[in-house]
């Protein structure tokens, strides 16, 4: 009996469930290269680079245990360019007794997924993705019924199921959440470790060249690739960050600085995205350096929250809303976005900043994309379908299940409030007290009238007055609307001129 045993390429784990009762004399492994993936958005070089040369190590690494592999490069003459077109040529070559895949992290993949036994005539088994700590069953268990989702409710009860950071029914340190001792800005003179990053093999060089000449004209730089593309190396980065990084992680997590791209921040989420490394074991690592006294709790736990908590919850509420998820838009917001998301060319020194990062390193961390690119975006009501499909072509962890519930709900609201509570809509003052990008701008932070008033400001103030309906009976944001409320009418009036002249600049 011939199992084919399709492997996707953000399914990069020995122990994927697809592979749990794998017969290295009788099985045959499919992993492909194709177009359709690489261009339904024009991915960032390095990330193309970095799942390619991930993928082809690790079928280096089957075969070097002796399973049979059938890899479908890119740049093969007969590569139909999809799944099911590769799925199909496969089931020709192997004549297979049933496929057997894990459940993939896309709507649309597994949409394909469940055509293909009848299209293909061979029998399908889909299988649980267990490298998750909430399974989707779970996750939907957990929903049914709830009016609201929040993710605080939800992480308190994974910590409860899994044990996490418990000192037995209690929350390890007395508190489920030190979110509110992580909001430091980056004191004058702190160093961060950076990130050397891992020079490409021979492997790497010749991917690196396949995409230099395929996507040259993508957004984004691919000189200087260093992530990891092995298990080896992302075990080796994840042990780099619990020594140098995970202590002052949570002091300065949102932090944010001109020419610090890293900071105290991981790095793992690539690696972990396309299973080079488990949750679960970069959980246990964190909670075990805090056991034993090599990182404070405010660091441990905001980085397991991320994981534990933000991660499993963006994944379950995608599942279990998807697919009429991606179609909301609350706000009706339909503004193109700015070309200089593309370019990097404002004069908005933040922007500036986060997005030639973006396009350097493929990366940004979490504020950066929440509070300076994503808020921008919320204020001047951007498109949340060119928003969505900008996150999930420039980051190299960018996965739709992901992408989608972070930027469509946490960024824009565009969900109307499904998974945050209140818009993180803000003024420039917080871009401010997180950073140093406002003292190179030639906008002034202070100021929120005139042609020089950061437009953060007068943005912000005109989302608020365009959206009172919605927003203002929300008891988090009643504070605001008073503030608002006690303007003059003639004061109102030159914020609202000041956010509308600066839109027009925008077209």
């Amino acid at each position: 009996m011939t199992v084919l045993r399709f492997v996707l390429g953000d399914q990069l784990d020995r122990a994927l469930s697809s592979l749990t009762d794998l017969e290295p004399d009788a099985d045959v492994v499919l992993m492909v290269e194709v177009a359709d993936e690489a261009t339904y958005v024009p991915h960032h070089p390095k990330k193309i680079a970095l799942i390619l040369a991930a993928m082809r190590h690790f079928v280096a690494g089957l075969e070097a245990d002796g399973v049979a592999v059938d890899y479908v490069r890119l740049d093969d003459r007969d590569n139909t360019g999809s799944f099911t077109g590769e799925l199909a040529r496969a089931v020709k070559r192997h004549g297979p007794d049933r496929v057997v895949v894990t459940e993939p992290g896309e709507w649309r993949v597994e949409q394909d997924m469940k055509a293909w036994e009848t299209a293909l005539g061979v029998a399908v088994e889909i299988r649980a993705d267990d490298r998750f700590l909430c399974s989707r069953d779970a996750f939907s268990a957990w929903a049914e019924g709830r009016k609201t989702f929040r993710m605080e409710h939800f992480y308190r009860e994974m910590r409860k199921r899994t044990g996490i950071l418990m000192d037995g029914r209690a929350p390890a340190g007395g508190e489920w959440n030190f979110d509110k001792e992580n909001r430091k800005s980056l004191p004058k003179g702190l160093r961060a470790p950076g990130f050397e990053g891992y020079a490409p093999d021979a492997v790497t060089e010749e991917v690196l060249a396949l995409v230099a000449d395929r996507f040259a004209d993508n957004f984004g730089d691919l000189d200087g690739f260093r992530f990891p593309v092995t298990r080896e190396q992302a075990l080796d980065l994840l042990d780099r960050f619990v020594e140098h990084g995970l202590a002052r992680f949570g002091d300065y997590q949102d932090a944010m600085a001109v020419g610090e791209p890293f900071l105290f921040h991981s790095l793992i989420s690539p690696a972990l995205n396309i299973g080079l490394l488990r949750p679960r074991e970069v959980i246990e690592r964190v909670e075990a350096a805090y056991r034993d006294g090599a990182a404070p709790l405010n660091a441990a736990e905001g980085f397991i929250r991320q994981i534990l908590g933000w991660r499993e919850y963006v994944r379950g509420i995608y599942w279990h809303a998807m697919p009429d998820y991606a179609d909301t838009n609350a706000f009706s917001a339909d503004r193109p976005l700015p070309g200089f998301y593309w370019s990097g060319e404002t004069d908005m020194r933040c922007l500036a900043e986060v997005i030639g990062q973006t396009r350097r390193e493929a990366y940004a961390h979490h504020i950066q994309r929440l509070m300076v690119t994503g808020c921008f975006a919320l204020l001047i009501g951007a498109d949340p379908v060119e928003v969505n499909d900008w996150y999930l072509a420039v980051y190299a962890d960018a996965f739709e299940w992901v992408q989608l519930p972070n930027t469509h709900g946490m960024v824009l609201h565009a969900d109307g409030g499904m998974l945050g509570s209140k818009p993180y809509a803000a003024s420039g003052k917080y871009i401010d007290r997180m950073s140093d990008y406002c003292r190179h701008c030639r906008f002034d932070v202070t100021e929120t009238e005139g042609e020089n008033a950061c437009p953060f400001n007068a943005l912000y103030w005109r989302f608020l007055h365009r959206h009172g309906d919605r927003l203002r009976d929300n008891r988090r944001m009643a504070m605001i609307y008073r503030t608002w409320d006690r303007f003059d009418a003639e004061r109102r009036d030159a914020i609202l001129e000041r956010a509308e002249t600066f839109l027009e600049t925008l077209s």
